[in-house]
């Protein structure tokens, strides 16, 4: 007679975007994944909204990343993911936008499958897309654009920060720049731009994109530091420069700051 060892089953990581905020942006893949997971590592940036799919008895843990803000360790997020999904459990990494744009997902993906883990992605709207459509105005436009740059304001490690004037000089060709995580840096990233584009380059400014507390402001990119500080405007937030925003419907370019306002 065999005698059988017994193990856990193997469990899965599923690294899942949860969009900008705005629930009725998730996928159906999405919402699936949540409703199959028992155990949720989720976002700061991700909304009361969304766990409404996660199923009865599921375990939320919530481990928060936000810049300027105090921040679960990446590692010990890693960590806890190997640890679940090795006891069999079925994991959602649970993020704001698209795992794979600013969402350490590349790093989580690596760390998992060295250790044998299967995992899946399942993308999100990011918050850059999320933003011009809030604004009515696309992202590439056969007059004003022929392609996007997206980039963060927030470079890992000291010295690590990007040459503006090169971004710059490459979004003069024709590219819409979308830059996140740049309010804090917005004074040193604005002076580089200036060093390639006109400072009247058209500007925006959106905070909580998708959301009802949506504000944002437009303006010029010779005043986008100081449009930011008028308005009060601040993390998340999405700055977009270019000359898309020429489109605009909804507000002039100096136009103040204006709350998205949702349907009942």
């Amino acid at each position: 007679m065999t005698n059988l060892k017994r193990t856990n089953p193997a469990g899965r990581v599923s690294l899942v975007g949860a969009g900008p905020g705005d629930p009725e942006l998730l996928t159906i893949k999405a919402v699936r994944a949540i409703r199959a997971a028992t155990v949720l590592l989720v976002d700061d940036l991700v909304g009361d909204g969304v766990l409404r799919y996660a199923r009865r008895g599921a375990r939320i843990v919530h481990v928060g990343k936000r810049g300027g803000c105090a921040s679960t360790p990446q590692a010990f997020i890693e960590k806890l993911m190997a640890a679940e999904a090795l006891q069999g459990e079925r994991v959602v990494r649970l993020k704001g936008g698209d795992p794979f744009v600013f969402g350490r997902g590349g790093e989580e993906a690596e760390h998992l499958r060295a250790q044998g883990i299967e995992v899946d992605v399942v993308n999100g709207i990011t918050a850059g897309l999320a933003a011009t459509a809030a604004l009515g105005v696309p992202l590439t436009h056969r007059e004003h654009a022929h392609g996007v740059m997206m980039v963060t304001g927030h470079a890992r490690g000291e010295g690590a920060s990007l040459h503006w004037p090169t971004i710059a000089a490459a979004a003069a060709q024709g590219l819409t720049l979308v830059i996140y995580m740049g309010v804090s840096t917005v004074r040193s990233l604005q002076a580089g731009l200036l060093e390639a584009l006109p400072a009247g380059t058209p500007v925006a400014v959106v905070q909580h994109a998708s959301l009802p507390q949506q504000r944002h402001a437009c303006g010029t990119l010779g005043s986008l530091a100081d449009l930011i500080e008028q308005h009060g405007l601040g993390s998340p937030a999405v700055i977009v420069v270019g000359d898309v925003l020429r489109g605009m419907r909804h507000a002039a370019l100096d136009a103040q700051p204006m709350k998205h306002e949702r349907a009942a």
